[in-house]
């Protein structure tokens, strides 16, 4: 006899957002429907002002929403926050340290706060991060005082991590670390994190999704290697009337089209061997298909919704 398999049960998202929106007088987030999978990262792109730290304060219950409904960590918020800020970790340019106070001071202080306090992994990322606990924050620079507020995160050890831009202002060797040290966060599945930047580098290294954010409006938000796969640069010849070429620019699949004489240069976000059958059929001999980078196609989606807004 077969035996029947037992039924799995789906995790419950890191996050989830369904219709949630914050207004302020001069700016809107939202709606926003996105939630993140349990044991992923997503990387939030997106220029400055477009509504990142916005949505992360939401997610930390620090600010309230408008309208919609947020759940963290299985839980509805802010109703249950207290639950969740204990397992929760936010790391943000604005949050500020003790200068008279030592780090060592801080790790201390943060260790009777938090009873899932790692201080084996917290001395891991002093010797990593190249601190020196007894030095006061005061005399720290931009760099060490990043690094210290992502150790004091880090080792708290929290279900979910939200990062604010957390290498702004570092050095190439210390923004190489502190990356390391976050794709070292995922070795547990369970834990998740959400971090926002403008380097689409450092997205398109760590994130296994990611999430446009422009104008506090979500302009895509997919597995990142599925997005990517899927984006290509078409560089092609051909004699096009304008009409044609118009045209061509309305094809759906067509994000971007620059045209000089007869050669063409298309940005697509749906690739495939149907389309560069149609551009043949349209009159343009395809010389050249190559991927895009996340910037290329961070750009091309940005530009794309000014024209838009403008048109």
């Amino acid at each position: 006899m077969t035996p029947t398999p037992t039924p799995t049960t789906p995790s419950t998202p890191a996050f989830r957002l369904q219709a949630v929106s914050k207004q302020y007088e001069d700016f809107t987030l939202g709606p926003l429907n996105l939630e993140l999978p349990e044991g992923q990262i997503l990387g939030l792109v997106g220029v400055n002002g477009a509504g990142k730290t916005t949505l992360l304060r939401l997610l930390a219950g620090l600010t309230l929403p408008s309208q919609g409904q947020i759940e963290v960590l299985g839980q509805p918020m802010p109703e249950h926050q207290v639950v969740v800020k204990a397992q929760l970790g936010l790391a943000s340019e604005d949050m500020r340290l003790y200068g008279s106070q030592t780090l060592r001071w801080h790790m201390a202080f943060m260790h009777g706060l938090y009873p899932g306090w790692d201080a084996s992994y917290a001395d891991h990322l002093l010797r990593r991060f190249d601190l020196r606990a007894e030095q006061k924050l005061a005399g720290a620079s931009h760099g060490q005082r990043v690094k210290a507020l992502l150790l004091l995160t880090l080792a708290r050890r929290p279900r979910l991590l939200l990062l604010d831009e957390p290498t702004t202002g570092l050095d190439p060797v210390a923004r190489a670390e502190v990356l390391d040290a976050l794709a070292e966060v995922l070795l547990d599945e369970r834990r998740s994190v959400l971090f926002s930047s403008h380097q689409t580098q450092e997205v398109e290294r760590l994130a296994d999704g990611i999430a446009f954010l422009h104008g506090g409006r979500l302009l895509a938000h997919e597995d990142k290697e599925s997005y990517l796969s899927r984006w290509r640069r078409v560089v092609g010849q051909g004699v096009l009337s304008d009409e044609s070429a118009r045209e061509l620019a309305a094809w759906p699949e067509v994000a971007q089209l620059r045209r000089s004489g007869s050669q063409m240069e298309l940005r697509v976000r749906q690739h495939g061997e149907a389309l560069l059958q149609r551009l043949g059929q349209a009159g343009l001999s395809v010389r050249q298909c190559e991927p895009m980078s996340l910037e290329e196609i961070f750009v091309t989606t940005v530009r794309r919704e000014r024209e838009g807004a403008l048109a």
